[in-house]
């Protein structure tokens, strides 16, 4: 009987240690995917496989099933825009001339009717592809807010809601493709692993490394349903929330939209090192990414007995924002919620340089036009052309300065 009582003892032992519990690994996942190792992780080379690969071994770690074409795998194949037997070190079809790119997909079944998908691009610049706004020798572009940030956030949703709000299923997607125009995204939902009719709703991270003190967090597509704002509202522990409205925007979520599904986009702003090398895993705000997590976590929970999310359009900011010929070379603050359109990063040996901007200035006048808005700012410099002169109003410290630009 004793023996008996301590194998039964021991297999409760064993047993017991084998439960699930959460592990906050945030941190962890940004230091790997934007690790130099990776060179950036571009769509197509071997950074991104790695980089995929860590992912695959991520999901497998946290228990989420396969739900790609090629167990956790999905691959997409397409002609870059740059030559494909270029220095970058791309994996060519010598039949096409294409390279590949990858999509990762984890899912958790609760056998529910519906699925929530929740997804952040991994891929990056590499070296500096087109999208790098660096100036100066070659340097590996690491990424780590753009968008190891997003990939490490769904990870650790990954991990809360394993054992958590079971009414939906859930479908955890990192994308590659994204700095080339929505192409991992774009191609699962034209190619899904699903069934999208029973796609609930999407909430996309893109950027969300880099809360500021002030905690503004902008949320994109809350107009995509009517239970958003609410639910935003309801569930909001102390974020200055940035609320937009539409569907469409620079990621992954607009591929989301176009296939009538209620979307969320969390963004924590622009910053200098945006697209440049030094967007690297020190400078990120963890306490701020755990945060955020709780965050969207909170509420998936509010909503987990609500059913199917009913989809709403909204107004497509996109379509009538105005084509430019110029441009004035700044950054701007897109969580910026005063009136005109704050700098929040000047380029150099571009015009707003050259006629002395700073980075805080507000631009309140752009030639005849008043500024109040970001699309009023576009609107007044889509009438100019390279050769053009005009005056520019800027606020700062409280005071009008008044400069010279040369376009």
């Amino acid at each position: 009987m004793k023996k008996i009582s301590l194998l039964v003892l021991f297999i409760s032992l064993w047993g017991c240690k084998q439960e699930y519990t959460y592990e906050n690994k945030i941190k962890k996942d940004v230091s790997f995917l934007a690790d130099d190792s990776l060179e950036g992780r571009e769509t197509g080379t071997k950074g991104e496989q790695a980089a995929a690969a860590y992912i695959v071994e991520r999901f497998t770690e946290l228990g989420l099933q396969p739900k790609g074409t090629e167990g956790f795998y999905q691959a997409f194949s397409f002609k870059p825009k740059t030559d494909p037997h270029s220095e970058v070190n791309y994996t060519v079809n010598p039949e096409d001339s294409t390279i590949t790119g990858t999509n990762v997909l984890g899912y958790i079944d609760n056998q529910a009717e519906n699925t929530i998908i929740i997804g952040a691009h991994y891929d990056h610049l590499g070296y500096g592809s087109d999208g790098s706004l660096h100036r100066g020798e070659k340097a590996i572009h690491n990424g780590a807010d753009d968008n190891a940030s997003g990939v490490a956030v769904m990870l650790d949703l990954a991990a809360k809601l394993m054992k958590a709000n079971t009414s939906n299923n859930y479908l955890f997607m990192a994308f590659s493709g994204e700095e080339m125009g929505l192409l991992g995204s774009n191609y699962f939902t034209k190619n899904a692993t699903l069934d999208l009719n029973k796609a609930n709703y999407m909430i996309n991270m893109d950027m969300v490394g880099r809360l500021k003190q002030d905690s503004t967090l902008a949320v994109y597509g809350v107009g995509t349903s009517p239970r958003w704002k609410q639910t935003l509202s309801a569930t909001n522990p102390g974020f200055k929330l940035i609320e937009n409205e539409s569907g469409v925007g620079p990621s992954d979520h607009t591929s989301f939209y176009l296939q009538d599904m209620p979307v969320l986009h969390f963004f924590t702003g622009q910053h200098d090192d945006y697209h440049r090398p030094g967007d690297d895993s020190d400078k990120l705000n963890y306490e701020g990414m755990d945060a955020i997590s709780n965050y969207i976590f909170d509420i998936i929970t509010e909503l987990d007995d609500d059913g199917k999310l009913a989809f709403r359009k909204t107004k497509n900011e996109s379509e009538e924002t105005p084509r430019f010929k110029v441009g004035l070379g700044v950054v701007p603050d897109y969580l910026f919620d005063g009136e005109g359109m704050r700098v929040d990063g000047i380029s150099e040996d571009k015009p707003a340089q050259k006629a002395g901007l700073q980075k805080g200035d507000i631009v309140v006048k752009l030639g005849d036009s008043s500024v109040v808005d970001m699309m009023s700012y576009m609107r007044a410099l889509s009438v100019f052309k390279a050769g053009d002169s005009t005056q520019v109003v800027v606020k700062r410290n409280g005071e009008d300065i008044q400069a010279n630009i040369n376009f």
